[in-house]
């Protein structure tokens, strides 16, 4: 079939395997053949515009117009007449008549890109044409017909923006008739790779010169980067290497060397636009837990280690007491040397083997002093600061380099804390 997953790849320059990648253009391609309205989601870089065209390509509707439209790049005073039109003399330098996009673009597709920042009475014309295909150019009372396919996209959370007023709610349920989610390169790793490789093919090729190729260490690194900036992104590096790059096999001290942040650590946790300075002090607190949970296992060791040194024995893991229950008196036992505790005789030497210590009336933690353990991030966090200050001499470098975070975010939080 022409519009199978793998045809529309071929036919559109579309590189990956991932499923979610193809459950995305499943759903365009099931949806092309209809009228409905579709939004589609995804972060900015990720090819939300790829996907219109395929849509629309798909569609009866192929033959006929399609125009791309980035709502945020129009002015607010002049997307009205942008989009609908305008009667001369409708505002000041208006000297002639003119068609909107809706009505010259009639019976065709229109890709509204960044639908989130299309001013609120804009949104109500929008929404009009959604419903029964009428408009009005700005200035005139005269209703206009248009047959459109209309196709948005953003790259924010528009429930987020209905709950805070800014965007309609009817017209958001309008336009998300059929959603489509085009997920980010952090997301589809195993197309990072793909995706590079096409590019520094492609830029070889315009450019007459030899591609570049990445060793397994190099190529690891760049699977494990987040890739904010998505495809526009990881296509600029490759750009950037193909041109720049005096050697053709990049290892990984290359990489770092044309882009520093691609080092960057990052664990998993939940990240959100603009939270960088959040995002470091996670990556702080898994550190630290991570370091826990070495000093937890060197303890064992120490303790089994005292165990075996010291000949003592320890019961079977079946006949060890219970949480909150008295030693037994033979939980600990050891074997007696020296003179003075060998036996004075045969029958007290036999009755004396294997016969434990008892350790009775003695509490190892009587004297102890009770010390209330900190479960304050702050205080953990200034501690791991602290460590790897003093473990790296006070270079703040490296101490930045070994708990992973940016110099910047280092010097910081050393502020914050008062810390040497």
């Amino acid at each position: 079939m022409r519009n199978t997953i793998q045809g529309i790849k071929q036919r559109f320059g579309i590189i990956g395997r991932s499923p979610e990648l193809d459950h995305a253009l499943n759903t365009a391609s099931r949806v092309s053949g209809t009228d409905l309205s579709v939004l589609i989601e995804g972060e900015s870089g990720v090819g939300k515009e790829v996907f219109s065209r395929v849509i629309h390509e798909l569609s009866p509707r192929k033959h006929n117009h399609f125009i791309a439209i980035n709502c945020g790049a129009i002015p607010e005073g002049t997307i009205n007449s942008e989009l609908f039109g305008h009667e001369k003399g409708a505002f000041t330098g208006a000297s002639a008549e003119r068609k909107g996009y809706f009505e010259t673009v009639d019976n065709g597709t229109i890709f509204l890109d960044e639908i989130g920042e299309m001013p609120s009475d804009t949104q109500s014309y929008l929404l009009r044409i959604l419903e029964s295909g009428e408009f009005m150019r700005v200035g005139s009372s005269k209703i206009q017909k248009t047959d459109v396919r209309v196709i948005a996209a953003t790259n924010v959370n528009l429930m987020e923006n209905v709950k805070k007023g800014k965007f309609r709610d009817d017209l958001y349920y309008r336009l998300n008739t059929v959603p489509i989610y085009v997920p980010p390169l952090r997301e589809r790793r195993e197309d990072i790779f793909l995706l590079f490789r096409k590019f520094c093919v492609d830029f070889a090729e315009k450019h007459r010169i030899d591609p570049i190729r990445l060793t397994d260490e190099a190529r690891a690194i760049l699977e494990q980067y987040s890739w904010p900036g998505n495809i526009r992104e990881l296509k600029n590096l490759a750009g950037q290497l193909s041109i720049l790059s005096e050697e053709r096999t990049i290892s990984a001290e290359d990489l770092v060397s044309f882009s520093p942040k691609i080092r960057e650590r990052h664990l998993p946790s939940k990240r959100s636009v603009g939270d960088q300075d959040n995002m470091k002090e996670r990556e702080i607190l898994y550190q630290l837990l991570f370091d826990m949970k070495k000093d937890v296992t060197e303890l064992k060791n120490l303790v089994f280690g005292l165990i075996s040194n010291n000949d003592l024995s320890v019961p079977e893991r079946d006949n060890l007491p219970q949480i909150g229950s008295h030693l037994s008196d033979e939980f600990f036992s050891r074997s007696h040397k020296g003179k003075e505790d060998e036996p004075n005789s045969e029958s007290e030497k036999d009755q004396s083997e294997g016969r434990p210590i008892v350790l009775d009336d003695y509490n190892p933690y009587e004297d102890s002093e009770v010390v209330e353990e900190s479960l304050s991030l702050e205080d953990m966090e200034k501690e791991m600061i602290q460590k790897a200050l003093e473990k790296h001499k006070g270079k703040r470098k490296y101490a930045a380099d070994d708990l992973g975070i940016s110099e910047r975010t280092l010097y910081r939080k050393i502020k914050q804390y008062e810390l040497s």
